[in-house]
């Protein structure tokens, strides 16, 4: 496959609305360091590229909205970072900053200048304590990585996204190709040092092409550009579901069956603008949890869910998915929403090494910890430590059959009785049932099923991002 280097006119073209590019650079000098043979190669790479620089920083619009951007031109010297192009990007972050405005950073670069050695080495502690610092301020971050993404542009902004995404087959990683195999005699392994590799591993949250880039980040914008929207009342709107408690054996296996609408139609059907992200950003993939940024309603929000389809149970990994969840929100200022609908975590050495139980008591402190309006909603089933751990936002909605308990009924009913076969008297016992948990206060609300979520999914899920609308704006009103 061969990958087109994409210039930074290119990108502005393809991503920021029609004409609305506006420059915020000043003509870029040569380093006073220069001796005459890097000012030669200065003076060509201009002409050869069509830039005073390695670099291109200004603002436009998506969709009408204003986005900060400061893009790599690899046609310069390889997009290499020297003094003069770091001082132009962390200008240009501060500006972004001072102005409130999100950012959108796209290297397409080898890394350092070589030219000017350390000076320029060390302008990477300024660019990541930039980037980190609009992040601090509640601005997102947006980073789509070129082909090629190396060295030391890898190492500071390139890593640093609130959002990352990739074009389709881009070289990117710490060691350039080139160095590794002068160094060591031998190639790089194949497909490491790849956009799709990266996704895979949950570096990167999706692969975009130029074209596509545009769309993303303008739901993005969409989602972080507004607040909550406080529509209701003080009090949320008054539950009509049936007022007769179901039997909780009967609840564990409606829970149970295939067709229950989970997560993953609660996002196609009801959530808007969505923006999916992938894994921790630190090399681990959720296998049964979702991530994503999106609207429920009028309500931007980040979305952690369980995902009921996937073929594994939630893992350390999808735990630590969560918890980067739980940063975005506190960060970007947006409502978090959890979805719990699990039979029960991982039970394997992998698990265990992975520190599980330490994953579920950091889910636990953090979520009760956060600043922003959280609603957790109890769709399904709620088994074990893995299900607790997304429970414990401030506001709480059930779903009718939904329940909670600490282990697997099979499993408890084995430490009671000795055996799995008496189930179904031990979940009565332990009260795991929707209506107990209303009753002990452990959920706000319940919303009915008439009589099944899988009978009438569409319905089910339509009532379901109603109450969670009214809870989130019920909290923002009380908060």
């Amino acid at each position: 496959m061969t990958t087109v280097v994409t210039g930074s006119a290119e990108l502005c073209a393809a991503v920021l609305d029609v004409g609305s590019f506006r420059s915020w650079d000043a003509p870029a000098k040569s380093p006073f360091t220069a001796d005459s043979a890097y000012r030669r190669e200065l003076d060509a790479a201009r002409c050869h590229a069509g830039t005073d620089e390695a670099l291109i920083t200004g603002e436009g619009r998506v969709d009408g909205l204003r986005l900060a951007v400061a893009i790599s031109e690899f046609r310069f010297l390889a997009g290499s970072v020297g003094t003069i192009a770091a001082r132009r990007l962390v200008d240009a972050v501060e500006r972004a900053t001072t102005e409130r405005l999100p950012l959108l950073l796209s290297p397409a670069s080898g890394g350092t200048r070589m030219q000017e050695g350390t000076p320029a080495f060390l302008e990477m502690i300024a660019i990541a304590d930039r980037v980190a610092a609009h992040r601090r301020a509640g601005l997102p971050v947006i980073v789509h990585l070129r082909h090629p993404t190396t060295g030391g542009a890898f190492a500071s902004w390139g890593s640093l996204g609130t959002v990352t995404t990739a074009e389709p087959g881009a070289l990117i990683g710490f060691l350039g190709p080139k160095v590794y195999r002068a160094l060591y005699g031998e190639r790089f392994p194949k497909d490491v040092q790849t956009a799709e590799n990266l996704h895979d591993r949950g570096i990167v949250d999706a692969v975009v092409d130029a074209e596509e880039l545009s769309g993303f980040v303008r739901r993005i914008l969409s989602v972080t550009s507004r607040g909550p929207i406080v529509t209701s009342p003080a009090t949320a709107a008054p539950d009509r579901h049936s007022r007769t408690s179901p039997d909780p054996w009967t609840s564990v296996t409606t829970t149970r069956r295939r067709d229950r609408p989970g997560t993953r139609e609660l996002l196609d059907q009801q959530v808007h603008d969505l923006v999916e992200l992938t894994g921790t950003g630190a090399g681990e993939t959720a296998t049964a949890t979702l991530l994503c940024l999106g609207c429920v309603g009028a309500t931007p929000c980040v979305i952690v869910g369980q995902d009921r389809s996937a073929d594994a149970a939630p893992g350390p990994a999808d735990l630590r998915t969560a918890r980067r969840g739980f940063r975005l929100a506190r960060e970007l200022g947006l409502p978090l929403i959890t979805v719990i609908d699990t039979a029960g975590g991982e039970l394997s050495p992998e698990a265990e090494n992975g520190a599980l139980a330490g994953e579920i008591a950091r889910c636990l402190a953090e979520l009760i910890d956060l600043p922003v309006p959280s609603v957790s909603v109890l769709a399904g089933q709620g088994s074990g430590g893995v299900a607790l751990s997304l429970f414990a936002a401030r506001r709480r909605i059930a779903a009718r059959h939904a329940w909670l308990a600490p282990l697997p009924p099979e499993g408890a009913s084995v430490i009671v009785h000795g055996t799995p076969d008496l189930a179904a008297d031990v979940v009565r016992d332990q009260r795991v049932g929707s209506f107990d948990l209303l009753r002990i206060g452990a959920v706000d609300r319940i919303v009915d099923e008439c009589p099944d979520a899988a009978d009438e999914p569409t319905a089910f899920l339509a009532r379901l991002a109603v109450a969670i609308e009214e809870e989130v704006q019920l909290h923002t009103a009380q908060s």
